[in-house]
């Protein structure tokens, strides 16, 4: 059964339509396709396994477009710690890979007073993220 839990409303989570190993590969060529660079891939069961731990296949990715940032973190020193962008790919109990994107577009401009013109190209994020996987 897969498991539903709570997440903050500004978290997009979708399954994909492949395999928790292509469905990585397909996410980094799709964030390589637009410019963006995968910063980190960090292997949380991996993590886990290192201390006796037992985790689901989960790998955090940390991405971004320097770009598209600059503008926002220079706007707002603060909103830094909302960038690089983040993902995370899981499998559920059902062995689906799922993919959760905490979309800072919606909590940049009403907490960190960013322009709505300098969000455009973080806007487009979820989408491409999602696109990549069906």
């Amino acid at each position: 059964m897969t498991e539903h839990r709570q997440h903050p409303s500004s978290v997009v989570s979708f399954k994909s339509a492949h395999d928790f190993d292509t469905t990585i590969a397909q996410l980094k060529r799709a964030l390589d396709g637009v410019g963006s660079t995968v910063f980190a891939d960090v292997d949380q069961r991996e993590a886990a396994s290192l201390v006796g731990l037992a985790l689901r296949p989960t790998r955090l990715i940390l991405f971004g477009n320097p770009k598209a940032g600059t503008p926002i973190m220079a706007a707002n020193a603060h909103a830094a710690l909302e960038l690089p962008l983040r993902l995370v790919v899981w499998q559920d109990d059902e062995g689906h890979a799922v993919v959760d994107y905490r979309d800072v577009s919606q909590t940049l401009g009403p907490l960190y007073a960013i322009a709505p013109e300098l969000l455009g190209p973080i806007q487009r994020v979820a989408a491409l993220l999602q696109a990549a996987v069906q």
